[in-house]
């Protein structure tokens, strides 16, 4: 099984953070992962290079509703990186909005690439890297 380089989790809630990393370290298919409490702050990773070199993670999971700024906006951000920056990345909105327009709005943006509801579980995740990462891949316990 080949391993992501990096997953990144953006929410504003300590605890869906936490169950969450548990949830990806479990599966073991990422050498890092790396949170946020807002879109700001994960907006602000995404643009500072380091060496020369602006972070890429392959996966990201992005809450809906945050303070300071939410995933909307974070999108909205997101698109007017350079391309290279998204190449092979895969977003996932996970929210626990139960407003049908949410799941429409996303659906028309094309930086995200799946919708769905807290929490993450071993199954969403199966079924989000068997479509985008086929390689990192492994049977569940």
């Amino acid at each position: 099984m080949n391993k992501l380089k990096s997953v990144l989790l953006i929410d504003d809630c300590k605890a869906t953070n936490y169950i969450h990393r548990l949830i990806i370290e479990k599966y073991g298919f990422t050498e890092s992962i790396t949170e946020f409490m807002n879109g700001r702050e994960a907006m602000d990773y995404l643009t500072t290079a380091v060496d020369g070199v602006f972070p890429q993670p392959d996966l990201i999971f992005l809450d809906l509703n945050m303070p300071v700024m939410n995933g909307w906006e974070f999108l909205d951000e997101y698109k007017l990186l350079p391309k290279e920056q998204h190449a092979g990345v895969v977003v996932v909105m996970l929210t626990t909005s139960l407003n049908p327009d949410d799941e429409s709005t996303a659906n028309t943006i094309e930086d995200v690439n799946t919708f769905s509801s807290k929490p993450l579980t071993m199954e969403k995740l199966d079924s989000v890297l068997t479509e985008y990462y086929a390689d990192c891949v492994r049977e569940l316990p």
